[in-house]
Order: C-alpha cells, then sequence, then structure tokens
C-alpha cells in the first residue's frame, strides 16, 4: 500500500483506490481542457458575428469559474473511493457545497455585471425610450452584486449547519434602524431614480415648476437636480420635492412649441381680408425664419366681439421653447405692418356714450 504522511497522521490508502483516484482526478482535468476549448472556439465564433462582442465577453467572463467548477467536481468524485476519508465524508460534502455556491455565485455576477456593462454601453444610448436608462446601470449593478452575494453568504452559512435566523433577525432590526435615519436621504435617491427611470425629464430639457421656477436641467444626482435659470443662476432642488411638484415640460414629448398671437381689429373692417392678411403673414415669418416649423401650417380664428375691436388669434410653432419669443415678436410686427399697409385699424379702447340734449339724444 502507498502511504501518504499528513501531519502527525498517517494514511493508509490502497494503491488501487490511488490509482482510481488520480485517474478521476486526470479525467476532470482532461474535462477541463475540453471545455476551455468548446469556450474558446465558442467565443471565436461570436467574434466573427457579433460586432459589439458581448457574447466573447460573456463568455470570458464565466469561463473561469466553470472550468475550475469541474475540477472540484472532479476532486470530489476522486475522494469519494478512497475509504479512509470515509470518517471525513460529512465535512468534504460541505466543502464541495460551499465551493459549488461561490463558484455559482461568482458566475452569476460576472455574467450579470457583463450583461448590465454591454447594455449601457451599445443599447442604452441608441434606445432612448428602452426600459432602463444607462445611469442607472452602475447603482444596479452595485445592487445585484450585493444581493447576490449577500445570498450566497447566507446558503454557504447554513451548509455549515451555522444558524441564519439570528443574523436575518439582526439585519432587520439593524436595516429598520438604518431606514428610518436615512429616511431624507434614501426619499431623494429613489426619487431620483423614479425622475431617471420613468424618463420625466432628462438634462438640456427646460421646465417650470408650479411655483414659477424655469430653467434648463443640468444635471440629475441621486440626491438633488440642478437648474440653471435664463439668468444664468443654478437652482439647486431635492429630488424629493421635484418628484413630487407639478412641472411643464416644454421638450416632452418633442420640442416643437405653439405660439399664439392675440390681437383685434375694429368692427369697420373686413374680417376675411383680415384673415387673409393674417394667415399670410404668418406664412412669411414661418418661411423666413429658421425659428419656425414650415412644416406646420398657422392657424387663424375669431375668439370674440370686443368692446373695442373684433378679437382673434394666430397660431404658429416655433423649434423650441427659446425660438417661441423670436417667433412671436416678429409675427407681432408682421402684422402690424400688414394692417397699416391695407388701412386695417386696430382701435384703441374706446366708449360710445350717447347724451340726450332738448328730447335729442346725441353721440359723443
Amino acid at each position: 500500500m502507498a502511504e501518504f504522511n499528513i501531519g502527525q497522521a498517517v494514511l493508509g490508502i490502497p494503491l488501487r483506490e490511488g490509482i482510481i483516484a488520480v485517474g478521476i482526478l486526470l479525467v476532470s482535468i482532461i474535462a477541463m481542457w475540453a471545455a476551455h476549448l468548446i469556450l474558446n472556439r465558442i467565443a471565436k465564433g461570436l467574434t466573427q458575428r457579433q460586432r459589439n462582442q458581448f457574447g466573447v465577453r460573456l463568455i470570458n467572463a464565466i469561463s473561469r469559474p466553470i472550468l475550475l467548477l469541474v475540477f472540484i467536481q472532479g476532486l470530489i468524485v476522486a475522494t469519494t473511493v478512497i475509504s479512509v476519508l470515509d470518517p471525513f465524508r460529512n465535512q468534504l460534502r460541505s466543502m464541495w457545497s460551499v465551493a459549488v455556491i461561490a463558484l455559482l455565485a461568482l458566475t452569476l455576477v460576472r455574467s450579470m455585471r457583463e450583461s448590465l456593462t454591454w447594455y449601457a454601453r451599445y443599447v442604452a444610448p441608441r434606445d432612448k425610450s428602452g426600459p432602463l436608462d444607462s445611469r442607472l446601470v452602475g447603482p444596479l449593478r452595485r445592487f445585484l452584486t450585493l444581493t447576490i452575494y449577500a445570498l450566497a453568504g447566507m446558503l454557504i452559512l447554513d451548509q455549515l449547519d451555522i444558524s441564519i435566523s439570528p443574523l436575518i433577525a439582526g439585519l432587520g432590526i439593524g436595516g429598520l434602524a438604518v431606514a428610518l435615519a436615512l429616511q431624507p436621504t434614501l426619499s431623494n435617491l429613489f426619487a431620483g431614480t423614479y425622475l431617471v427611470s420613468d424618463k420625466v425629464i432628462s438634462p438640456g430639457d427646460f421646465i417650470e415648476l408650479e411655483n414659477g421656477l424655469t430653467g434648463y436641467i443640468s444635471e440629475i444626482g441621486w440626491r438633488s437636480t440642478r437648474i440653471r435659470t435664463p439668468f444664468n443662476n443654478m437652482v439647486i432642488i431635492p429630488n424629493s420635492r421635484l418628484a413630487d411638484s407639478i412641472l411643464t415640460n416644454y421638450y416632452g414629448p418633442s420640442m416643437e412649441i405653439g405660439v399664439i398671437v392675440e390681437c383685434g381689429v375694429s368692427y369697420s373692417s373686413d374680417m376675411s381680408n383680415v384673415e387673409a392678411l393674417a394667415l399670410e403673414a404668418a406664412k412669411e415669418v414661418l418661411t423666413e425664419l429658421p425659428e419656425g416649423l414650415d412644416s406646420a401650417d398657422p392657424w387663424f380664428g375669431y375668439s370674440k366681439f370686443g368692446e373695442s375691436n373684433i378679437d382673434f388669434w394666430v397660431w404658429v410653432t416655433a423649434k423650441d421653447r427659446l425660438s417661441s419669443f423670436k417667433l412671436k415678436s416678429e409675427l407681432m410686427k408682421r402684422l402690424h405692418q400688414k394692417f397699416n399697409e391695407h388701412h386695417i385699424e386696430i382701435n384703441y379702447p374706446v366708449r360710445k356714450l350717447i347724451q340726450e340734449v332738448g328730447g335729442a339724444t346725441k353721440s359723443l
């Protein structure tokens, strides 16, 4: 028999068992080599077909844990044929379970991280309406990593016959205390996640809050959002307050914005001629100014009979919020010019007084 010294103990292993164990170990090594070749061939095939090489990166991430798992499996099987290790069979089984759980957790984490990294790099920038914003990939990746390792750790403790009930109870109480202490911070964090994931606003959008504050979104952080006002001041708003506010996004769902100009002409004016001149002025402005959206036809309508004028409105479309100011100003000037050229009067507010003098009425 072959003898192997381990510390002060002497284990007598029959030669036949030793040969079988070595053979099983060699078979596991050959299986590792074969699995390595197969994974490399798959990776090369994916390299020729996938420009972003997602499959290659995924295989490279999980190949080492898989190969190590094959070797450990062979090592455990090799020990089963050695009779002198029978008293340690439970310990070996626990060690095998711990190794399998740890390697599976590592494989899952590495595949998850590579998948999210690929999504953030190749998919999210092209698909703005996708289910996951690229800014959420980093926090989600860290959260999932901690979750997987925590679950794997509890399973390992359970395999080692260590009760995890007190640990779970302690974590529950501790988590509740931390949540209460960090309630404002967590509220802003979840609100920021909502704003980003729901795509309510994005950096560069022009918004108006219910309190009248207007400005461009400069940055959406996990605690606060920064808004640059038209006066070039920076306003920092906690995400929880921003999520609870009623806001108008002038860049959503598209950047085009309607511009309305209201005016009035005297009762002596030809209403059909007024309509034609107003539409002509609106079309000229949309064609000449780059701020106007000439693909959208202008609208015209009379609104009411006013005290001094017949009131009407003209509706045109600007390319964005900033362009609407210049477009409205130019349309007002063009309407005034057209009306002056055709002697159409825009009355001042007037009052007609009727006075009775000597039994006869006289208008003043």
